[in-house]
């Protein structure tokens, strides 16, 4: 009897199943200097025990993205280690940051299922919630993704695909308790930029490069203990090439655009996020950031900025999203909607 796992195949779900994924995972002071030397992030609150003490938080939050990333891993042997692509996001909260010595685990309910029209492979919707050692929850999201199947005669589930908000609710918005940027240090942040100081439709080229590498991108997925097959083993492809994780993608794009957005210091929520193009080792990533909304919350001297943050294959001076047939445009790797807090 066969003691190994292959991972759920597109026909081994159906919907309201509940899965609670293996190996809760504690964060460390290493998760938080690994996260530095894979990505150029320079946000201010992560990077100084003492700044993110004048803005309450104590102890220092790590990366936002570090929690999505852990929390997303511990899903991909269960959700998409059979996956042909990871598709989108939607209704994603950071509930609070993520600190050393927390513990994360994760548990995913499927909420759609559409088999594809080539009857090789399907969609899954699922909706993931990551809680602490206490139980609390830090973050909860929903992802989509094409998964393959193991019989292509197996038939097709009946086709739901849920309903999602377009954008989460500035109402909605969980600001982290104490958080307070009524004295915030603009020197040691790096930027004079307040909520005020952007306009919405402003877009804003964080100008900076970097060029993917298979070891980086393996790295930080092993980091995050996500499994999935297509990051690693070139012989799951028909190319033979290792797909970059889109994880690392979103990571890039954020660490990138502290150049123009300093000051968008804390992710607090991913409104919808598309992968629209695969990217692989030698593809150097641009980013650019499209003002979407501002808000001022009621937390002391603390505002929010929504935020389309796209990453492209190249340098696109003219930050075109799509082209005239509505298209994304050549190039495009990443379009992420989300919200950050800033200084109001």
């Amino acid at each position: 009897m066969a003691k190994t796992d292959p991972g759920n195949f597109f026909e081994d779900f159906h919907l309201g199943q509940v899965i609670h994924h293996a190996t809760p995972r504690t964060l460390t002071e290493g998760d938080r200097a690994l996260y530095g030397a894979i990505y150029p992030s320079r946000f201010a609150i992560p990077s100084s025990a003492p700044f993110a003490r004048g803005c309450g938080l104590t102890p220092a939050p790590l990366e936002d993205l570090i929690g999505f990333h852990v929390a997303f891993g511990k899903t991909v042997a269960d959700v998409s280690l059979n996956a042909v692509a990871n598709l989108g996001y939607a209704e994603c909260r950071f509930h609070r940051p993520v600190t050393p010595g927390d513990t994360i685990a994760t548990s995913s309910e499927v909420i759609g299922l559409k088999e594809n029209s080539n009857g090789k492979t399907g969609v899954v919707w699922v909706r993931s919630t990551a809680v602490d050692e206490a139980g609390e929850t830090v973050l909860d999201w929903v992802r989509w993704v094409m998964v393959r199947k193991r019989d292509i005669d197996a038939p097709a589930p009946e086709t739901v695909v849920p309903e999602l908000a377009t954008a989460v609710e500035a109402d909605d918005l969980i600001v982290p308790d104490r958080l307070d940027f009524s004295r915030y240090d603009f020197a040691a942040a790096g930027s004079p930029y307040r909520l005020g100081d952007h306009e919405v439709g402003e877009k804003i080229d964080h100008v900076d490069g970097v060029t993917l590498t298979d070891a980086e991108h393996m790295m930080a997925t092993r980091l995050w203990q996500n499994t999935a097959k297509v990051h690693f083993n070139t012989s799951v492809r028909d190319d033979g090439r290792r797909l970059i994780y889109g994880g690392h993608i979103i990571s890039m794009a954020r660490a990138l655009s502290f150049n123009g957005l300093a000051n968008a210091a804390m992710i607090v929520a991913i409104n919808a996020g598309s992968h629209t193009a695969p990217a692989f080792a030698g593809d150097t990533v641009y980013a650019w950031s499209e003002v979407l909304d501002r808000v001022e919350l009621d937390a002391p001297g603390v505002g929010a900025m929504r935020l389309r943050l796209v990453a492209t294959s190249g340098h696109d001076e003219t930050m075109t999203l799509r082209g005239d047939d509505g298209k994304y445009a050549p190039g495009v790797l990443l379009d992420l909607d989300l919200w950050a807090l800033c200084p109001s």
